[in-house]
């Protein structure tokens, strides 16, 4: 079964002041991180969306094997860069041969292959329609979607997320948890604290 993957990095990080695609941790920038994560996990495809400063990340995505997507319309919010990645795993590769999406964010620090990995093979084994992480007693990203929810997340307007697509229908979700999956770098506290 095919699992594509969507990295959202197309956001603006007005809070923080300063592209956080570009925030170097352990050595590597957050964006190479994450892409990186994704391809370890060995599901299936990888699209990476950029729109903020979309010349500067994608020279941080040289030499990986993605494709990348560029969103223009970036700034109306985090659903329409969902909707560009997934339109562009299933335009690019058939839709029917898409099982599901796995969507993550590129500045989840603990967000690994091996976690990604969890995700996957979570769903293999129960056939949930969504597998969500789970911290801060919260559900959210990285989240997979199987083919069934597709048409959910397609429909999404440019001012939600993914979030509100795995909040539907609860007894549909099955969870892995992500200790520390709330440490994300929006601001400059968060900054101040990867150092």
């Amino acid at each position: 079964m095919t699992v594509g993957v969507v990295v959202l990095a197309a956001g603006g990080s007005s809070r923080l002041g300063r592209p956080k695609q570009l925030v170097l941790h352990e050595g590597k920038t957050l964006v190479r991180r994450a892409a990186e994560a994704a391809l370890a996990a060995e599901c299936g495809p990888v699209v990476v969306v950029l729109g903020a400063h979309h010349e500067a990340v994608a020279v941080e995505l040289l030499g990986l094997p993605v494709h990348v997507v560029e969103h223009a319309e970036w700034a109306a919010g985090p659903g329409g860069s969902l909707v560009a990645g997934v339109h562009a795993l299933t335009r690019r590769h058939e839709a029917s041969s898409m099982d599901a999406v796995l969507v993550m964010l590129c500045d989840q620090l603990r967000v690994d292959a091996a976690h990604l990995k969890a995700l996957v093979e979570t769903w293999r084994r129960t056939g949930t329609a969504v597998v969500a992480s789970t911290y801060d007693g919260t559900r959210g990203v990285p989240a997979l979607f199987s083919r069934a929810v597709f048409p959910e997340l397609e429909a999404l307007g440019p001012e939600q997320g993914a979030r509100g697509v795995i909040a539907r229908e609860p007894s549909r979700v099955a969870e892995v948890l992500l200790p520390g999956g709330d440490e994300d770098v929006d601001t400059v506290a968060d900054l101040a604290r990867l150092k």
